[in-house]
């Protein structure tokens, strides 16, 4: 006959809920974590295109957005990158650095995945897939869930199942209904590292650049971010691109330096002195991708030699270059955000514990709750330090 008496349940089989698992279990209490999904760790799976970008080593609490922006100190400064880098060299997997401090498998994500699952079964916790919550209720001792698979009764709940992005991947809204069901207040949620979406007129005009990046410095709402763009045909992505969309609300405009190495005012000045028949299109196409720098220079219709024009021709091209001013449509929305923004408002959790104040044997990990990194490895590292904090106390 199957267990229906544990000391804690999980809900969610992702990143942060496997960690806290394992955390748990190896304090010798009684786990058992339960999926909607067929499969453990989906986004894992999915993530850095396949190899599972699982830790940033220059991960801070300044890469995580936050309406409460000390909550996530706590937790990510007693379980480093560093705790997880050493977890992931213990069980032999290869890895390597990419960008700086992006750390990455060299082979597969699936070996990140078999790592937490091995860590589970070794601490016991048992992991219970095809099983949805379909009711909560608190009890005298604790929690009663009723779901797919039967009554099921714990001391202490925990919910990391995570936030909307991607739901071909099985995202809900499950964990913010529980969250209002307790009593919990759920900051306004929206798609965060997520391509975005432009006017006809201009993705017409790009469209031809489908599949071309280039090194930009973004500007949005005080924050900037020097990384390549890439050109879809839905509209702009890239790293700089994602990274921008978590700082973006909609009506806003974007600031894109297409040359961030160079001062354009000066080079072009100086052009017209040294070359004075050369263009501003063979200017671009000496800093920029040949496609790019044509479509850039029909855009903007710049034409003949540069000694024909004035200081203030030049500073405008300049300008256009060095602050090209666009206004997305949107973004393509949860459908391909990475994380979601929001969630639950950690006013009303410990910081130490991840627990409710008012009800400490019900927790909140992972992207569910109101903290929210930038690319490059930095929520995975939320998920684990969260995971961890949780599963020592639960």
């Amino acid at each position: 006959m199957t267990a229906r008496n544990y000391d804690v349940i999980i809900i969610g089989a992702g990143a942060a809920g496997l960690m806290c698992a394992a955390t748990a279990g190896y304090r010798g209490r009684k786990v058992l974590v339960i999926d909607h999904a067929n499969k453990p760790g989906k986004k894992i799976l999915m993530s850095g295109g396949g190899r599972c970008n699982f830790t940033n080593l220059n991960s801070t609490p300044a890469n995580f957005l936050s309406d409460n922006p000390h909550y996530c100190i706590s937790a990510l400064k007693r379980y480093t990158p560093q705790h997880f880098l050493d977890l992931v060299e213990r069980h032999g997997i290869e890895h390597e650095e990419k960008a700086a401090g992006q750390l990455f498998c060299k082979d597969s994500s699936k070996e990140i995945l078999n790592m937490l699952l091995t860590e589970c079964e070794w601490a016991g916790a048992e992991v219970r897939l095809n099983t949805s919550a379909r009711t909560i209720s608190g009890t005298d001792n604790g929690y009663q869930l009723q779901t797919s698979a039967g009554t099921l009764d714990c001391e202490s709940l925990v919910i990391a199942c995570g936030g909307l992005s991607i739901p071909t991947m099985g995202a809900t809204g499950f964990g913010y209904d529980i969250a209002r069901q307790f009593g919990l207040t759920v900051l306004p949620t929206r798609a965060g590292l997520v391509p975005f979406t432009l006017h006809p007129e201009l993705k017409a005009q790009l469209a031809p650049l489908a599949g071309v990046s280039c090194p930009v410095d973004v500007h949005c709402n005080n924050e900037h971010f020097r990384e390549p763009m890439l050109v879809t045909h839905r509209g702009l992505s890239g790293p700089a691109m994602l990274q921008i969309s978590s700082f973006w609300q909609p009506g806003d405009s974007l600031s894109i330096n297409m040359l961030p190495a160079t001062n354009i005012e000066q080079d072009l000045y100086q052009l017209r002195e040294t070359r004075p028949q050369s263009t501003v299109a063979q200017y671009l196409m000496q800093q920029l991708p040949k496609r790019f720098a044509q479509a850039l220079n029909d855009l903007h219709g710049w034409a003949g030699p540069l000694q024909g024009y004035k200081n203030s021709d030049i500073e405008q091209a300049a300008r256009a270059l060095g602050q090209w001013a666009i206004k997305p449509a949107g973004t393509e929305g949860y459908r391909t955000a990475e994380v979601t923004l929001g969630g639950v408002d950690t006013r009303q959790l410990s910081s130490k514990t991840m627990a409710v104040l008012d009800r400490p044997d019900l927790y909140f990990i992972g992207e569910v709750v109101d903290v929210t990194g930038h690319l490059g490895g930095h929520n995975f590292q939320w998920a684990w330090a969260s995971g961890v904090a949780a599963g020592s106390s639960a």
